[in-house]
């Protein structure tokens, strides 16, 4: 985990059209997702029935710089990744799409989320003669897939196999050499995923604002349990094959990882903000002077603190939206002044100012407390932090980068103890409660078990980097 901030495992998308622009449309919805995942990208597409795949470490930008788009062939069906590591290390072998060969055909994998299973899984096929050339979950979900495929014969009949071997979290996209698509998101619904659809075909993704961003129309969201398909010849079925649960949904991604224009079980990850900030001011309200957010995390949240409590909601700080990946920071100094290379306090809207201070999480409470100081020393009276998360606890098994329960700051500290870590004048975060009632018209229900402890699946003593 870089900074004081969570990272999520990755974002996926598919396309199956009657129009040779899959690469095309695919590197725009990695573009769009790109803040799953920074560190690799990939795209896969389909050519006279074989499987072409380029992909690298980098941003999208980066790794399809120079013309490495146009090496992949002209076709209407390809899937694309963008990865941030949480099982594997971070290098090129594990960057997805994951291809798998069998006799007579490819696969072409990508995968959001993280199977507690995956040790035991990759030591039975490795017994079948399977061999790896990566260290993740997903190189196993595509090796376990073709194993199935030789032995029934059928794709559909090998994915859902295969599925139900799994324990965790799975939001699936499988390409075959046939040119089929088979979309899979597991029974709990961790990891979200939806349908989207134009005149030319269909389209999978992680978050509806990829298929914006790839020129479709968001049809609905894949249910838990469910299995899409999409023929060599464009036709569309469905079914449910793994028992629905509907109550496994990580809540953070209505928290911090999507974007805020997308939808996700039927709720506006924006409004889930805006409701978050909201019910902080009920639960912790403040006497101050005005709000403002932590960009960009805390922005969403901030405005709806500020409508409920009437206070107005102005900016605390300028953006530097030009810091590239290359900043280094040698020395220590260097490194605690990172901080005010991204962010900059506006003085002239905090000085004299009693502030109250909207954050979506504190992990460790580091950069909490860089920001916290450079608001007073801007000239603040007050900083009063809210946050729009409750205490982190536990360690995620099913795709959260959450540091080591020792390292969370909420294990170490009492409340009073991170208020005066973080050098805030008062500090509140929202309940567990309050965080669902937040987002209670989505159709999900969810997982907290990063705030609580208790978790849908059991996960039996697994190790979320059991396998590398």
């Amino acid at each position: 985990m870089s900074g004081d901030k969570l990272h999520e495992e990755c974002g996926v998308f598919g396309v199956h059209i009657n129009v040779q622009e899959a690469a095309g449309l695919t590197y725009n919805a990695l573009s769009a997702l790109q803040h799953r995942g920074q560190e690799g990208a990939g795209i896969a597409v389909l050519s006279r029935n074989a499987i072409v795949c380029r992909k690298n470490m980098g941003l999208v930008s980066e790794v399809f710089a120079g013309g490495v788009l146009d090496e992949l062939p002209s076709s209407g069906i390809g899937v694309g990744h963008v990865r941030y590591s949480t099982t594997g290390g971070n290098v090129r072998a594990n960057v997805q799409p994951v291809a798998a060969e069998f006799l007579w055909g490819r696969i072409a994998v990508v995968h959001n989320g993280n199977i507690v299973n995956a040790g035991e899984l990759k030591q039975m096929l490795a017994q079948y003669g399977c061999s790896f050339a990566a260290t993740t979950d997903s190189e196993v979900i595509s090796a376990l897939i073709a194993y199935e495929i030789v032995r029934n014969k059928d794709l559909q009949t090998a994915v859902t196999a295969a599925v139900r071997q799994l324990r965790g979290a799975f939001s699936l996209i499988v390409l075959s050499s046939d040119g089929s698509m088979v979309a899979v998101r597991d029974g709990w619904g961790f990891r979200p995923l939806c349908l989207g659809k134009n005149e030319h075909g269909y389209a999978f993704a992680s978050e509806s604002c990829a298929l914006d961003s790839a020129g479709f129309r968001f049809v609905r969201d894949i249910e838990p349990g469910e299995m899409a398909v999409v023929g060599p010849n464009g036709d569309f079925s469905c079914r449910e094959i793994l028992e629905k649960d509907n109550r496994g949904l990580c809540i953070f991604e209505y928290v911090y990882f999507a974007r805020p224009d997308s939808v996700i079980d039927g709720l506006s990850v924006y409004q889930a903000r805006y409701n978050m900030g909201a019910q902080l001011a009920r639960e912790y309200p403040v006497e101050a002077d005005l709000v403002c957010g932590v960009p960009d995390s805390g922005l969403d949240a901030a405005i709806g603190y500020a409508a409920e409590s009437g206070l107005p909601n102005v900016p605390g700080f300028v953006k530097n939206r030009y810091i590239g990946r290359s900043f280094i920071f040698p020395s220590q100094s260097q490194r605690d002044a990172a901080v005010r290379l991204k962010l900059n306090p506006l003085g002239a809207n905090v000085q004299g100012k009693r502030v109250v201070l909207v954050d979506d999480s504190i992990v460790r409470g580091t950069t909490s407390a860089k920001i916290v100081r450079m608001l007073k020393q801007a000239g603040a009276r007050e900083v009063h932090v809210r946050v729009s998360s409750p205490p982190f606890t536990h360690a995620c098994h099913f795709g959260t980068d959450i540091d080591s329960e020792e390292n969370l700051v909420a294990n170490r500290m009492s409340l009073e103890e991170i208020r005066r870590a973080i050098g805030a004048d008062s500090l509140g975060y929202i309940s567990v409660k309050g965080l669902k009632e937040a987002c209670q018209s989505s159709r999900a229900r969810f997982c907290a078990g990063c705030f609580t402890g208790q978790f849908p699946v059991d996960v039996g003593g697994h190790s979320k980097r059991q396998f590398e």
